[in-house]
């Protein structure tokens, strides 16, 4: 009865020690989460996730201020032509300079084919534009597929969905604990990961739950 009852409170203690871990992660995970702010810096490309609301006018604005050479859009439905989306006034850089992905479906495959275009034109620096609640998964994908010398600068675009008091608001806690799950599962994987990812070389998960 006496080692019935250890077994009983190990397992209790375990279960509340794996709690408070789960917790601190998740309170760091929306602390980092808030804490992107949209910086200032140019580099060879901006590289943005199409598909939230935002996103593509905020690439588009930082192109016309010239903060790259290159605005790439990964992950464009295939019906979409380059003009529905950039159109330059006078004075705008060359739409020659705007390049389309249309073949990625999941942030997972932003990663791995957004890989393909980057590498095209000798990139070593991106911006990377998606929503904040989004950024950190993004960041770690794409991290993982890059060459290590591409330097990367998340670039956050706020969307009504996200509160920044997101612990009274049901639909941004959910939405966070999401991301939260998501990117612990790449951020494992990752550790266990070898070099060659790098390549371009990532994990393909049945069931949808690492896109």
């Amino acid at each position: 009865m006496g080692y019935g009852m250890n077994i009983i409170k190990a397992f209790i203690t375990l279960v509340v020690i794996g709690l408070f871990a789960v917790t601190a992660l998740f309170i760091d995970f929306t602390y980092k989460t808030f804490s992107y702010r949209q910086h200032s810096r140019k580099a060879d490309a901006i590289v943005v996730l199409a598909g939230g609301k935002g996103r593509v006018e905020e690439g588009i604005r930082l192109f016309r201020e010239s903060r790259a050479r290159y605005l790439y859009f990964i992950g464009v439905d295939p019906s979409v032509r380059k003009s529905d989306l950039y159109r330059p006034r006078p004075g705008d850089p060359s739409s020659e300079r705007v390049i389309l992905e249309k073949a990625s479906r999941n942030t997972l495959e932003n990663a791995v084919l957004g890989r393909e275009v980057i590498m095209q034109n000798k990139i070593r620096s991106i911006i990377l534009i998606t929503s904040r609640y989004h950024l950190k998964r993004s960041s770690i994908l794409f991290r993982n597929s890059l060459p290590k010398n591409i330097e990367i600068y998340p670039y956050p675009v706020d969307t009504k969905n996200l509160k920044e008091s997101w612990w009274s608001h049901g639909g941004s806690f959910d939405l966070l604990f999401h991301e939260f799950y998501k990117y612990c599962m790449f951020r494992l994987f990752f550790m266990l990961a070898p070099e060659e990812l790098r390549d371009g070389v990532l994990p393909v998960i049945s069931g949808g739950e690492l896109q």
